[in-house]
């Protein structure tokens, strides 16, 4: 479906310029010398054209005025359309043998006006129109996730009134475990500390990475406690993994579903598996646990857990982020790749 898109996309690119070109050749061929010389120099002309707009529309202003670099935009955008119709000129000179249009001399004043303000407003008038298209895209995804975001809350309060008794509950239940009972206590005390996560932290817009990781270990000591010695559950963490946020219960979902759908080998090891890194200004978070070749794929029992945080990633961080699933016939893998601010 990407790759239809992609060729719909660049088909209706090219009859555009083909229209353009119909146009252009129709009202200016009388005034070259015969129609090859017309088709050159409209071809010239549009080409130039439509690369300069594609130049200032996919790398320009992504990568310059996106950034705040005003300066460096507007220098270089001046500085390729004055360099673009010097050399359009000179190639135009060349097609009707006209040395004037690539000498010093003669009318200047009318020669910059034709080639480099003319050019200057058509290549500003089609990056206009990218800019048209950006922003409104961008109020398509505010508004998206603002509902997502209402949504969400809305659910999260209608989940609170059960959690809240079941919390306070917990509380009462920690002082009715006898003091040697280590083991007992530290597991209910680690279910409490993710309640309360869920309850009084999660709701922010962002959270510090250190408490999500926190979350994520507690989760992963209590789901350690029901496997035997057959279960093996590696947790590292980079020591450069901190000072800096996060969406709440963004990784989560990814480990459950590792737990849920983990093999259970009598002859060999299972096992998941859990790395956060930092490096370049990206986070990267991994989780593989080991699957059962007989078993259904994880596709096509993941409820709504994964799908949801897929969701919530292309929302999040649209163009931030990469997201790759391995899945062979005794492992499942997840990738995912955040871009820092």
């Amino acid at each position: 479906m990407h790759n239809r898109g992609l060729l719909k996309y660049k088909v209706h690119h090219l009859l555009f310029w083909m229209l353009v070109f119909g146009l252009w050749y129709y009202l200016r061929y009388q005034d070259y010398a015969n129609g090859q010389q017309a088709f050159r120099v409209t071809l010239l002309k549009v080409a130039d054209l439509a690369f300069m707009i594609y130049l200032t529309t996919y790398i320009l202003i992504p990568r310059l005025l996106y950034r705040k670099q005003y300066f460096s935009f507007v220098f270089i955008f001046l500085f390729m359309i004055v360099a673009s119709s010097i050399g359009k000129m000179y190639i135009i000179g060349q097609i009707t043998d006209n040395p004037q249009l690539f000498s010093f001399t003669g009318n200047l004043k009318q020669r910059f006006y034709e080639n480099v303000i003319t050019h200057f407003f058509l290549v500003i008038g089609g990056a206009a129109i990218q800019l048209i298209f950006d922003y409104t895209k961008m109020q398509q995804r505010l508004a998206e996730v603002a509902k997502e975001k209402a949504e969400t809350e809305l659910n999260f309060l209608k989940s609170q009134i059960n959690p809240h008794f079941l919390f306070n509950s917990l509380n009462a239940v920690y002082f009715l475990i006898h003091k040697d009972n280590t083991e007992a206590r530290q597991s209910l005390h680690k279910f409490s500390e993710m309640l309360r996560y869920q309850l009084y932290e999660a709701g922010d817009d962002k959270i510090p990475i250190e408490k999500e990781i926190h979350y994520l270990k507690d989760y992963m000591d209590l789901q350690q406690l029901r496997k035997d010695e057959k279960y093996s559950v590696q947790f590292h963490c980079s020591p450069a993994v901190k000072g800096f946020t996060i969406e709440p219960l963004l990784l989560i979902p990814f480990v459950e579903n590792a737990f849920k759908h983990i093999s259970h080998h009598n002859d060999t090891s299972n096992y998941v598996k859990v790395n956060l890194g930092r490096e370049n200004g990206r986070f990267h978070f991994s989780v593989e646990n080991s699957t059962e070749k007989h078993v259904p794929s994880h596709s096509g029992r993941i409820g709504i857990g994964l799908p949801n945080v897929k969701r919530r990633l292309e929302l999040l961080y649209p163009g931030k982020h990469e997201l790759n699933i391995q899945e062979t016939d005794h492992s499942y893998a997840v990738h995912l790749n955040l871009h820092l601010s």
